[in-house]
């Protein structure tokens, strides 16, 4: 089993920015895949940045704004966002695939979500 616990979200100007933080924990042998997602008010939850295999992926609306990373030796995914908009305000969840043992099936895991709100 995996626990992720996200943090960084809160309130923000328009114009400003934030570094949202992901840690997984539990039994892992490697994490083959991070993502963010988020979810706004009578919306459904979208695919915000992903890495797998050495690769990104963004969605159209934060390229070039949204910077997904991470660090293995702290199982942690960061996405920092800049030049926020108020349509990016969002429940903010994090996602990540896990091995917890080799030879093991891979297992999804998710944060409980943070909420970022960008308004003046």
């Amino acid at each position: 089993q995996v626990q992720l616990v996200e943090s960084g979200g809160g309130l923000v100007q328009p114009g400003g920015s934030l570094r949202l933080s992901c840690v997984a924990s539990g039994t892992i042998f490697s994490i083959t895949a991070m993502g963010w997602y988020r979810q706004a008010p009578g919306k459904q939850r979208e695919l915000v940045a992903q890495m797998a295999n050495g690769r990104t992926n963004y969605a159209d609306t934060v390229k070039g704004r949204f910077t997904i990373s991470n660090d293995n030796d702290k199982n942690t995914v960061y996405l920092e966002m800049n030049s926020l908009e108020p349509e990016d305000t969002a429940v903010y969840y994090c996602s990540m695939e896990v091995r917890p043992a080799l030879f093991r099936p891979i297992i999804s895991g998710w944060g409980q979500g943070t909420q970022v709100t960008v308004s003046s």
